[in-house]
This record gives C-alpha cells, structure tokens and sequence, in this order.
C-alpha cells in the first residue's frame, strides 16, 4: 500500500500505503532537529518547479548519489529506465482515449505557431499540464472529468492549424458529460457502468465480475492468487475473457521495453537474491502468470541486502471499483542509511506492539513475521507513482505473503524533505482552536507526522489477522476494503502515539506532547481542513479522505456526551478543540478494535454503515467555511514532483562510465521528453 502526503496541516504518517495511498500533507511549523539536518545542505536548492490550477510541481533531489558505485548507479538508471518504459500503460489504463487525447494535445503544444497570448492559449496550456499531472483526463485526485476552460471551435483551430487529428468520442469527451467519473463508488450509477477506468469493457457490469471471479479457485485457497490484477475483462460474443497484460498480450509493447531495462538491471544486481528476485519480474511479463507474480513477491520481501531496492509492476487496486486491477507503478529506491538505523527501533518491537494492541486476542498475530522498515532516497518514479507521488510504501499486498514472509515498509525521506521545505504555516494558524495547538504542532507536529506513517506502515499494515475461512477484503468488504484498511492502520498509529513506550523507545523527549499534536493535526484535518480538496456539495469518495473522516467523525460522535472533543465558535468561525486526550486514544483503541473485528470477520454490512454513516456525506456548511477561510491563502492543495534526469556518459566503446544527475528544465519539458523517449503504444483502436 501506499501513502501520499496528506495535505496543508502536515506530512503526516498516516500517509503510507498498504500498498497506501494518500496524498501528502504540505506542512507547517518548525522543523524538528532531524529534519533541519537533513536540510542543512540542500538551503540554496529551488524546490518550486511551477505551479497551474490546483496544482504546485516541486523538484527533489538524491543526497548521496556520489557515493554509490558506477555498479549501483547503472542498476538505479536501469530500474529507472525500466519503470518509464511503461509510463503510457497507466495513460491507457486511466482511460480510453487518454492516449489519443494526450498525443494529439502534444502535437498542438509542440507545433502551434499562432497567437500564444490569448485566454484561449493559456487555458489550453493549463488543460494540457493537468491532464499531464493526472496522467489522463480525470483528476488524479477526485477522479472527476477535467473540464478545458476553452471550447470546441477553438480546438478544432488549433487542430487544423497544426494538422492534428482528434476526432469521434476522443475528441467530443473533451466536451461533454460523459465518462465524467474516472472511479466511480455509487453503486445507484453502477460501479464499473458508471467508471471510467478503463480495467473493463464498456459493457461490463459489477455482476458480470462477481459472477466471473466466483467460478475461479486458487490452487491453493491458503494461498490465494491476486485473480485479476493483471488483465482487463471484456464481453466478446457474450462471454467474459481475460486480455492480460503481458508480452505478447495486451500492453506487450510497452512491456517489452520494461523486461529490456529489467534484464540490464539484473545483470547489475548488488547480490543474488535480488538477481533472482529480478528474474521472477521479468518472467512474470512474459507469461503474466499470478503464480509467478506471488513467487516474485515472496522473492523481493526476502531480498533486504543491498542499497538499491524498487517497486514494479501492477499493483494498487484503488483505481478498480471492484479492487482486482492493479495500476502500474514504479519507484527506486537508494537507502538512506542514517534516517533507516534511527526508525529501525519500531521494526525491532513490532511484536510488543501486536501484543498490545486494543484488538481482540484471537485477531493478532501470534508472531509478526519479517517486517522490514526503511528510510529511503528516491531516485525515480513513473506510472501511478508520478508525477503525484505517495510518500511511503508498504508491500506486497497480499494478505499471505505478509503473514508469511512479511513484507517491506519504506518511508520516502527525500520526497517528505522536500514537501516539507515547500509548505507554509498559514493554515495552521487560521484553522487552529488556540496558540496551544500551534505551538505543539510547531514543535512535535513533524515528528509526530513521521512516526504515525512508521507506525501505519510498519505496525498499522502488519497488524492483526483474518479469521480462518474468511475471504480476501476485497471479496468480503468489497468497495469498503481500501477505506476500512488505512483507517485501521491509522487507527494503530493513533492509539500508540501516546504511548509511553515511544519516549521509552527514545523517539521523542516527550509522549504527551508528541501525542496531543498528532491528535490535535488528525482532528482538525479529518473534519475541516482536508475538505479544501472537493468541490462545495459532494460527497467524499477518495479512500483516505474517507478514512480520515469517519475515524474523526466517528470519536467525535461518542465523545459527544462526555465533551472529548468539542466544537466551538468563534468569532463566526469553527473549530474542533480536543478537550480530553486520554479519553479519545481510549475511542481510538475502541475504534480500531472494532475495525480488526469487521476485517477479520469479513463484515460487510458493518463496513458500509462505517463509512456511509460517518465517511462520506459532508456537513456542507462547514465545507462552505472551510473554502471560504482557505481561499485567502495562496498555496495549491495538490503537490506533484518533476523527477530528476539520470544522465549516463558512455565511451567509445558504448559503455557507461559515468552517471549525472540534472534537473528538468520545467515540468513541461519533462513531460514533452517522456512522451518523445516513451511512447510504446499504438493508440490506433
């Protein structure tokens, strides 16, 4: 799972993913000591690529390149390479036309030679860079249809004038109201009829799936495959076929390119065990075999030596309303060896944690098995991890595998460093109850940010157990699993971040403190500030802002009586001011057991009342409160990354012998270049 940034109150913990995903928190307030010499030497570099819409580009960097072998920098430039190769499969995977659209918006950007400043340019210019961002053309948050604020007549000149091609459904969609969701959760619309994902055929329904996957079996039902995480489904003369996505298959060519640069990366490996983790990859693009793809996984988990580690392939599942297909990713990862030694505390007592935690007895782990937890410096991204990017990462997904042979946490250090060092406090002061709150945000905020993700990601996803006979989450919670699973690690962070064992631990001079602004920061985001990233009257339907709500929502409520958190007004404005911080780590506690217990029983109906009732609807006056005290502030509540380029120097001979790191010259430049050295496949359909 992975976990993005959070948004404007903090980079919080509560960010990683299973594999979670979330969207980071820009934060506010000083930093702590820690995090000041992590960016002693970096004070001079421009974080701020540019900024469009909603969004702020920020550029990082990879502190410590100089200091690997050319042997390790030729694997990080191979993974790298590897992961690019299959930038277009998430484009296609996202939507449809997404390819058509995107190539023939490029050719316009790239050859329009008329007048470049009218609105109507601009606005086309800023469709183009959203839809860049989002890999496609639905928000990469709220996955809603990007309407250009220009019109059909206009397009259509500059199509004529560059002598671009873009018509039918590709071009009209641009326009109107259809294919307006890219992931759909209403169930009155129809999960997969009303989603624009394109996992399925356009005629495929939610009942289709579920009477697909009834009919197939794993070999081994102690050890079941990830059906349908590598396919799309589609009707052909009335039956349901699987087109995987493999070489030779569906996305073959761009596959191809993948296993090429993988094959390189193996040859480079640090050691055997990831040469032959690398192997199972490749073999698994060959014959898109799920058997091969657990053996792959078991394979990477128990590859932990070496300073040089990744992830690719398809993987999360948030984009699929029915939680089978997994979009295609890719990060690599170089160790940061200082932040990975001082986290390796948490790793080390994993079990203490599982042991007492409030869940049931008979839903923990008698032995948590293998939990690896790292800090680490990103060196490229590409695919659903770009150019928004989680800041941790906790894989594999499957619940076996983790069981088993565990699995591996990663906190992404360099890109935190750099959300942090490109945030503001301002928000902090509008939406705080008093000076109090600030104050422990401004000196623990950060730190308490930092551990709840190591807590969510090495504790949280590692945690508790299904009962025997009880199906995957995404079978038994079905739309409900993504949300009821980071909740729950949430939950596990929550409740140990006012635990003493943290101060005993030596993670903080202060336990209280630490946990009253993790409290404090959670509260105030799950019923206020978070709410700045959807349109005024929706509903809230992105897994972790669901999460955030009905775990806040939910304390809230059951505290009520007993005033644990009371909402206060003041001055015409609102705010959520905590008035017992041990009485809500003890509704955190009941929460998370309560959440094990849906988990491990695999209930349905008691997920869908949590989140329905507590997640979902919004009290639309305080959104309208909420963006009318945020508009004022100048900041954009998504933040993405530019990556930087891996340049290599060769010989006479061909060979690498050396390896620069540069940065893009702008976020558009990037992306005109990816689609110039990475564009593998035909968008003739």
């Amino acid at each position: 799972m992975k976990i993005k940034p959070i948004f404007p109150v903090l980079l919080s913990a509560s960010l990683l993913t299973f594999s979670c995903k979330e969207e980071p928190k820009t934060t506010e307030g000083n930093k702590t000591e820690i995090q000041k010499e992590q960016v002693s030497t970096q004070k001079e570099f421009d974080y701020t690529a540019g900024e469009f819409a909603d969004i702020k580009v920020l550029r990082y960097q990879i502190p410590g390149w100089e200091n690997l072998s050319l042997k390790e920098q030729k694997l990080v430039y191979y993974l790298t390479q590897a992961g690019l190769a299959g930038r277009d499969i998430m484009w296609d995977q996202n939507y449809r036309h997404n390819l058509k659209i995107r190539k023939a918006l490029e050719n316009v950007y790239t050859h329009y030679q008329g007048d470049k400043t009218t609105d109507s340019w601009k606005n086309f210019e800023t469709y183009l860079k959203r839809i860049w961002f989002s890999n496609g053309i639905h928000h990469h948050y709220s996955t809603d249809k990007i309407m250009p604020e220009f019109d059909k007549a206009y397009l259509n000149e500059l199509l004529t004038a560059t002598n671009t091609t873009l018509k039918g459904e590709a071009f009209e969609v641009i326009f109107n109201k259809k294919d307006a969701k890219k992931v759909n959760l209403d169930k009155s619309k129809g999960l997969l009829l009303g989603s624009a994902i394109n996992f399925y055929g356009t005629d495929v329904t939610a009942e289709d799936v579920d009477k697909f996957y009834a009919n197939k079996k794993s070999p081994n039902p102690k050890k079941p495959l990830s059906l349908g995480l590598n396919s799309t489904l589609v009707k052909e003369n009335g039956k349901l076929v699987e087109k995987v996505w493999k070489s030779g298959g569906l996305y073959g060519e761009a596959i191809d390119e993948i296993i090429k640069w993988l094959e390189k990366a193996q040859a480079v490996a640090e050691n055997k065990k990831q040469a032959d983790a690398l192997g199972l990859l490749i073999n698994y693009y060959q014959t898109g075999d799920l058997q091969t793809w657990d053996d792959y996984n078991v394979a990477w988990v128990e590859a932990t030596e070496g300073n040089i580690d990744y992830i690719n392939g398809f993987i999360e599942v948030y984009n699929d309303p029915k939680g089978y297909r997994g979009s295609y990713e890719n990060i690599v990862q170089i160790k940061d060896f200082d932040m990975s030694k001082k986290m390796q505390v948490v790793e080390k007592e994993v079990q203490w944690f599982e042991d007492n935690a409030p869940i049931m007895d008979a839903h923990k782990k008698k032995n948590v098995v293998g939990v690896t937890y790292k800090t680490v410096i990103v060196a490229g991204e590409a695919g659903d991890a770009s150019p928004s990017t989680p800041i941790g990462v906790n894989l594999p997904n499957a619940n076996w595998i983790r069981q088993s042979h565990g699995s591996k946490s990663v906190s992404l250090g360099n890109i935190i460093n750099a959300y942090n060092n490109a945030g503001g406090s301002e928000k902090l002061h509008e939406f705080a109850h008093d000076e109090e709150e600030v104050t422990l945000s401004e000196n623990y905020g950060q730190l308490a940010d930092k551990l709840h993700t190591t807590l969510h990601e090495v504790v949280g996803h590692a945690s508790g157990q299904i009962n025997p006979g009880v199906g995957e989450t995404k079978e038994t919670l079905k739309s409900y699993a993504s949300t009821l699973e980071e909740g729950r690690a949430d939950l596990v962070g929550l409740y140990y971040l006012m635990d003493p064992k943290l101060q005993e631990l030596g993670l903080t001079d202060d336990y209280v403190k630490l946990g009253k602004a993790a409290y404090n920061d959670y509260i105030r985001n799950g019923m206020m500030t978070q709410l700045t990233r959807i349109e005024l009257g929706k509903d809230i339907e992105e897994a972790h802002m669901r999460n955030r709500q009905w775990v806040s929502a939910w304390v809230f409520e059951k505290g009520k009586d007993a005033k644990v958190i009371e909402k206060i007004t003041k001055d015409g404005k609102t705010y959520f001011d905590i008035k017992d911080y041990d009485k809500l780590r003890e509704l955190f506690g009941e929460l998370l057991k309560e959440t094990q217990r849906i988990k491990s029983e695999g209930d349905y109906d008691a997920a869908k009342n949590l989140v329905e009732n507590y997640g979902v609807k919004v009290d639309q006056a305080i959104h309208k409160e909420v963006l009318e005290r945020s508009s004022k502030f100048e900041g954009k509540p998504y933040s993405g990354f530019v990556n930087p380029v891996l340049v290599p120097e060769t010989n006479k001979a061909g060979e690498i012998t050396a390896i620069k790191v540069t940065q893009p010259e702008s976020f558009e430049a990037q992306m005109l270049e990816y689609a110039k050295k990475y564009s593998f496949l035909s968008v003739n359909k």
